[in-house]
């Protein structure tokens, strides 16, 4: 016996707008409906909606499901989920916020809330003129040929819900619930987005990290150690190397304050355009890469 709600056992004694819409010849109006499973596979789902052309909203929505409990109380979810919102907030409906609306499934149920997503999704679709085959998910290599699931949409219901085994892979969409030969292909695609999102973890962490130093950094005054310790770094890294590709060199003498006193050497030394120099390059990058106050002084 599944454990289920108050709210889901309420929706599948007394489901609401449960039917079919029917068609109207009303100005601005469009009815359409959206299918997915099939009643071979043990579930299926209808969902109709009714729609306000100029406005792009959900005006009604109903269903029509062959299926268990937490199918109907999960497309019965979804319609009164739906009703009101305009069709782009629509496809920002998760089957997790159905999940949610009911209190929770089972996991073993939880292809249910997919249903209803993926029968929102093709209501709209179909509304906008755009082809079952022409979804980006349905497209890629096929995984599960039991019942028909590609690989992207693999990808999406594990990241959607972070999902960690084949196990959960086939509570949320059956794949790998047939014949079973498909269950160590899925392995590796959770694999593959695990390795991924801990990718993108690192380089967040890694972007924060910079964004905080940089933060403090541009708060926090340097101390004279940091700022003779990064005042050397510049020289050595920036400016350096286009003096000496010049015939010319600098050495920093000293540090007193936000004034920086540098030895110009080789060409610079007797340059008549040291000043240039001395203002133009060194005090210029030492201003953009240390602090916007400090004077250059050569000796």
């Amino acid at each position: 016996m599944w454990d289920y709600t108050e709210k889901v056992l309420d929706l599948f004694y007394n489901p609401k707008n449960q039917g079919a819409i029917a068609d109207t010849n009303e100005p601005g109006i469009a009815v359409v409906f959206g299918e997915v499973g099939s009643i071979a596979c043990g579930d299926a789902l209808r969902l109709h909606l009714k729609i306000d052309r100029p406005q792009d909203t959900i005006l009604d929505a109903s269903f029509q499901t062959f299926g268990c409990t937490s199918a109907i109380a999960s497309s019965s979810a979804l319609t009164e989920l739906v009703k009101g919102l305009t069709l782009d907030q629509a496809l920002k409906i998760t089957n997790k916020e159905i999940a949610e609306f009911l209190g929770g499934l089972p996991e073993a149920k939880m292809h249910c809330s997919v249903m209803g997503q993926e029968a929102l999704e093709a209501a709209i679709y179909k509304y906008r003129g755009i082809e079952p085959e022409a979804h980006p998910e349905d497209e890629g290599t096929l995984i599960c040929s039991c019942f028909g699931i590609s690989e992207p949409k693999i990808r999406r219901v594990i990241l959607e819900n972070n999902l960690t085994t084949a196990e959960a892979v086939t509570s949320y969409i059956k794949a790998g619930g047939g014949c079973g030969s498909c269950l160590s292909p899925i392995d590796d695609i959770i694999a593959e987005v695990l390795q991924e999102k801990a990718n993108i973890t690192k380089v967040a962490t890694e972007i924060a990290f910079a964004k905080d130093r940089q933060h403090q950094t541009s708060t926090l005054p340097l101390t004279t150690v940091q700022k003779i310790s990064l005042i050397q770094k510049v020289l050595l890294e920036e400016v350096r190397p286009l003096l000496i590709a010049d015939g010319g060199d600098v050495e920093l003498y000293d540090v007193e304050g936000d004034t920086v006193k540098v030895l110009l050497k080789g060409a610079c030394g007797s340059c008549p355009s040291s000043t240039a120099t001395l203002k133009g390059l060194i005090e210029t990058t030492l201003k953009e890469k240390v602090l916007s106050n400090l004077v250059v002084q050569a000796l």
